[in-house]
């Protein structure tokens, strides 16, 4: 399976902002933005004239870097979300928020999309009772998302349970830590979903 093996706080410098990539150390003094406020690279402080291709372009970028979505399988969000009637892109949002990963991570039980991603590969993930390693598997109203019985001793669940009501959990799914479980009300709504992403530029750029 291809997926990204750089230097995820390089990811965050290129698009100048945090994508809160690394969890915990995004909040710390030690994240790398915070020292290095501009682009890696030889000419990272350099000017760029930011043309309108260049800022659609950095959007997409930004975007499948927060979910962890390499180029293909995004192209293929977009056209699912170009087929389906409603605004191309809040669809890909909705898409996007809606992978079980994505859905893990923002109960709270993951410190990041990554982590979520490998407790989902690993097993540790039931859906509607099923095991589903697949992160980019896609839930639907009225699924139970829960932590494997012979999983929930382990230290990551643990100190989610701990740190229980630190993170806002979205309104359209319920997170209940203490069993462990996450219950999924509703699709989300545009408003619901705090990506800071521009995606009409995304639109604008697979549209060309």
């Amino acid at each position: 399976m291809a997926r990204y093996t750089g230097a995820d706080c390089k990811r965050c410098r290129r698009e100048k902002q945090k994508l809160f990539l690394k969890g915990s150390k995004c909040e710390s003094a030690k994240c790398p933005i915070e020292i290095r406020p501009y682009p890696p690279g030889e000419h990272g402080r350099g000017r760029t004239k930011d043309s309108e291709y260049l800022l659609q372009k950095r959007e997409k970028q930004k975007c499948a870097r927060i979910y962890g979505v390499l180029e293909k399988q995004f192209r293929g969000y977009y056209g699912e979300a170009n087929r389906r009637s409603g605004k191309t892109g809040e669809n890909l949002l909705r898409i996007l928020e809606t992978r079980l990963d994505n859905v893990v991570y923002r109960a709270g039980f993951a410190k990041s999309r990554d982590h979520a991603r490998q407790l989902v590969r690993h097993g540790h993930i039931l859906v509607n009772g099923r095991k589903t390693d697949i992160p980019s598997a896609r839930v639907s109203v009225n699924d139970i998302i829960e932590v494997r019985e012979s999983s929930r001793n382990m230290t990551p669940f643990q100190v989610a349970q701990a740190e229980a009501g630190d993170r806002t959990v979205p309104a359209w799914i319920e997170a209940i830590p203490s069993k462990l479980r996450i219950l999924v009300h509703s699709m989300p709504e545009r408003q619901a979903i705090d990506t800071q992403v521009q995606e009409q530029l995304i639109v604008e750029l697979y549209s060309k």
